[in-house]
């Protein structure tokens, strides 16, 4: 077993892709591998431009529950999801993107930020992923 955080990242929602990659980069920056595994509304984010589009899971108030807690997170210099994601692939970090999602969302490849995608797969490969890793999480 690898040294390794596979994490699934089912969920769009602001806060839960914020989790995603803040715990991903985490386990890089402590020397281990991390893949993440978009899949349904986790792949709506790797979208050209999705990224940052994601709703907030709780208190969403229309979108201003978003913006307030974005008002906040500037105030605290958290990094953007865009540089989370960015220092995710710099410190080495996996993402694979799901293929059957693809297909039921009707999202093509040339619909995705293809610079961030190391795979594309089913199943299969979350399970492989998921296999050699000593964390695993779903969220």
């Amino acid at each position: 077993m690898a040294d390794k955080a596979t994490i699934v990242v089912h969920s769009g929602d602001m806060d839960k892709v914020y989790s995603a990659l803040i715990i991903a980069n985490g386990a890089l920056a402590m020397g281990m591998d991390a893949s993440l595994y978009f899949t349904f509304w986790g792949l709506q984010r790797l979208q050209k431009g999705g990224l940052e589009k994601g709703p907030l899971s709780k208190m969403h108030m229309a979108g201003v529950g978003k913006a307030m807690i974005q008002r906040r997170m500037d105030q605290a210099n958290v990094a953007s999801l865009e540089q989370l994601m960015n220092d995710f692939k710099e410190l080495g970090g996996k993402i694979i993107a799901c293929e059957m999602t693809m297909d039921i969302m009707g999202i093509s490849r040339e619909d995705l930020r293809e610079e961030w995608i190391d795979e594309y797969g089913a199943v299969g490969t979350y399970i492989q992923e998921a296999r050699d890793s000593k964390i695993t999480l779903f969220i």
